[in-house]
């Protein structure tokens, strides 16, 4: 396929504009929380603003990568999506599919982004396929990019990893995905980003059934402030249900041989350093951040209810106590984080808490058109996260 190529080349054929706060539907505006208020807020293009085949998932960024908050010399943002199989009539090959969005964030006024599709190895390395995953949670740390896969691959995969540096560009515009006559295609896409491996559960496939089972990552994010660096993992149970879900801590390796996984013994078996059972149901994402000075980490969460026009709460949890962000009259609202937000991350350099909220139903709440676009990508604060806790 010509041989890999960088980041910094999917940034400069970025070809999709995203539109400034200004520029946003009031549908999208409205989907941003009340409190804290976000300090930066992002759009998508019309197509992927509307789109019910796609739905954005997940956020990483260049200060997960690096604690200079760049990439070489570049700002970015990177935002997973997964096809829509709740959507009736799309075609058997789209099931599953997963793409990233490479953001220039070089530019905070004039962001732009390249679609780079996730495909995974066959035929011993001479062939690729599409990669099938939820795309709830990923992390880009080094030069890895950690996926969540949820018994992906038939092989009981959780987690999916990436070598930033393998980008590979395809050459034929076709509907296929993998080797054709002529060149490589995947699916109208000009990149991809082929797996180079993936971390399975012992004993199985996961369960989402109950919180007593192998777990299903809904989501994943980046801890810089433990020793060594972590990766957080949650589950997620219908906000309508009982089961609280569970989160895991799992350390980074520190060989100079392993830059980007997960420490593991011998065998590479990895175990969880840390688990906890939370008492809330629902969560989308959870990120785990320690203060200065702190003996123990802050754990937030992002909880988002059931139903259209309804905004989220964002917790932050300890050991012994949760708190909420209020806001309204007097403080009387707990509901003030995004409508249908995901994933969060934080990028420690500029102090930001990322996330994205995926609406774009009918009026209704239904996956068919017209629909009413409620994307968007945004950030507030930690420290007004903090201020907002009561």
């Amino acid at each position: 396929m010509g041989g890999a190529v960088g980041v910094d080349e999917v940034l400069r054929s970025a070809d999709h504009p995203m539109r400034n706060r200004a520029d946003c539907a009031a549908t999208e505006s409205a989907a941003l929380p009340v409190e804290p208020a976000a300090t930066r807020a992002y759009c998508w293009d019309a197509e992927d603003a509307t789109t019910q085949k796609w739905l954005p998932r997940s956020v990483t960024t260049s200060g997960d990568a690096d604690a200079d908050g760049r990439w070489g010399s570049d700002r970015v943002i990177l935002a997973g999506w997964t096809h829509n199989d709740r959507r009736a009539g799309g075609p058997a090959g789209d099931k599953g599919l997963a793409k990233v969005a490479f953001i220039d964030a070089n530019d905070p006024e004039n962001l732009k982004y390249r679609w780079v599709l996730l495909v995974a190895p066959l035929a011993g390395g001479k062939d690729f396929g599409a990669v099938r995953s939820h795309v709830g949670g990923m992390v880009w740390y080094q030069d890895k990019l950690i996926v969540t896969a949820r018994n992906g691959a038939a092989h009981n995969s959780a987690l999916f990893v990436f070598d930033m540096n393998r980008i590979l560009r395809a050459d034929v515009d076709g509907a296929e995905v993998g080797k054709v006559d002529g060149g490589w295609s995947a699916r109208g896409h000009r990149y991809v980003l082929p797996a180079v491996g993936s971390y399975h559960l012992a004993g199985g496939a996961c369960s989402a059934g109950d919180d007593n089972g192998r777990p299903c990552f809904a989501s994943v994010s980046l801890d810089r402030t433990s020793t060594p660096d972590s990766l957080v993992a949650n589950e997620w149970f219908s906000p309508g249900g009982s089961e609280p879900a569970r989160v895991w801590r799992y350390h980074y390796s520190t060989a100079s041989d392993r830059t980007g996984l997960l420490a593991g013994d011998a065998r590479g078996v990895v175990d969880a350093d840390e688990a906890y059972e939370t008492e809330a149901v629902g969560l989308r994402g959870v990120l785990s951040h320690k203060p200065d000075g702190a003996d123990e980490a802050d754990w937030y969460t992002g909880h988002a209810p059931g139903g259209r026009d309804r905004h989220g709460t964002l917790w932050r949890q300890d050991g012994s106590a949760a708190k909420a962000a209020q806001c309204g009259s007097g403080g009387t609202s707990y509901a003030c984080w995004g409508r249908r937000t995901e994933s969060l991350s934080y990028w420690r350099e500029t102090g930001e808490l990322w996330t994205l909220t995926d609406g774009a139903a009918d009026k209704d709440g239904a996956w068919k058109p017209p629909a009413a676009p409620e994307r968007v990508l945004y950030a507030v604060p930690l420290s007004a996260v903090d201020d907002s806790v009561q």
